[in-house]
């Protein structure tokens, strides 16, 4: 489907966080399942993406990166005994173990035996980019999590490192969700880790989220409860097993190869429905490309998920106002009568508005005609 000759794209921790996030998206659901570059295919379609991070937030995010984590992880360590585990010992001395290995398969391997090991020596141990492998829809997707921490009980905590500031104790709502709906993607690759291991270790369900305190570069953390999102994401990896059944209803030779023709492009594309929502601007290559399209179909999805699912099954906005009006849809529908009704409300408010108007209504005068003050 992605073209005999283009390389799979490998499915990450933010593009699995996503599909979690769009779980109706079928199209998103078919193209990271099949490997596809979905960069490469916006600006094939000629919507290219303006997705993902500039290079001074990556050159920003790695040095604050670097500096939490200097003299062994000295200062995550401190952030994770205070937010995680106050109850334990400090982390003096802490293990570091060297994970380089040949391959994200070797990495994988090497990462599980410094998990094994570290658990069972107990005391803190900081697995520094440890490489995890979680199964999609029945192939593996490698992730790589900033840093695991393994607490002297034996327990194992994913710690996420964001560029983003923490104000007063509190980062951005959004891009903290996002980081929590990351989180939880290594949070399952680590338990699917643990159940190999006999007696399994407890993989927390409270993450570290480490962000720069308010405008300065010094670290600050808190803990995040992603036992939410764990839950959504573990779902919707389940469905992903379902990718055939989507695939098998395509045309025959459908491909997403970007050098095919824009034509042939647009054709597979659209064969494949889409849920499109505000919110994957900030999480899908294809969002320029879906927004056009819902806007030129007039979908309501484009307005946001919330007034979609109040709508019910009005998907375009000419249903909407066509049932507004009293044109179409059935009065006994809860949302077309609420929609009747705000359409009386509305003019009734207009005609309130144009008699206490008239009054005051400006007089245009003639040439040389006095107008009179009120």
């Amino acid at each position: 489907m992605r073209g005999p000759d283009v390389p799979a794209k490998a499915l990450d921790a933010r593009a699995l966080a996503a599909l979690a996030a769009n779980p109706g998206c079928a199209r998103r659901a078919v193209l990271d399942g099949a490997g596809v570059d979905k960069a490469r295919l916006a600006t094939a379609l000629g919507a290219p993406s303006g997705f993902g991070q500039s290079q001074f937030a990556l050159t920003r995010g790695n040095a604050f990166e670097a500096r939490v984590k200097a003299d062994g992880g000295a200062e995550l360590l401190r952030l994770a005994h205070a937010r995680l585990d106050p109850g334990a010992e400090p982390p003096a001395g802490a293990a570091v173990p060297d994970l380089t290995a040949h391959g994200p398969e070797g990495r994988t391997a090497r990462t599980a035996l410094a998990l094994r090991e570290a658990t069972r020596a107990g005391g803190w141990t900081l697995l520094d980019h440890p490489m995890l492998a979680l199964d999609v829809a029945g192939s593996p997707a490698f992730l790589e999590p900033d840093a695991v921490v393994v607490h002297p009980d034996g327990g194992w905590s994913v710690v996420e490192i964001k560029s983003f500031p923490m104000v007063d104790g509190s980062a951005d709502p959004a891009k903290a969700g996002a980081a929590a709906r990351q989180a939880a993607v290594y949070v399952l690759a680590l338990e699917q880790v643990a159940a190999r291991l006999e007696p399994a270790p407890r993989v927390h369900h409270r993450v570290l989220l480490v962000c720069p305190k308010d405008f300065s570069n010094l670290p600050a953390g808190c803990a995040v409860d992603v036992r939410k999102q764990r839950a959504v994401t573990a779902r919707q990896l389940a469905r992903l097993t379902r990718i055939e059944e989507i695939a098998g209803a395509l045309p025959e030779g459908t491909c997403f190869a970007p050098d095919r023709p824009a034509e042939e492009l647009t054709a597979a594309v659209e064969a494949v429905p889409a849920t499109y929502a505000p919110e994957c601007l900030s999480a899908c290559e294809l969002a320029f490309h879906c927004r056009d399209r819902a806007r030129a179909d007039g979908a309501v999805t484009r307005l946001g998920r919330p007034l979609r699912a109040e709508l019910g099954g009005l998907a375009t906005v000419g249903e909407v106002l066509a049932a507004a009006r009293g044109e179409a849809g059935d009065p006994d529908d809860p949302a077309v009568a609420a929609l009747r009704r705000a359409a009386a409300l509305r003019a009734e408010a207009l005609r309130a508005a144009g008699e206490t108007a008239a009054p005051y209504a400006r007089v245009v005068p003639q040439a040389g005609e006095a107008v009179p003050c009120r």
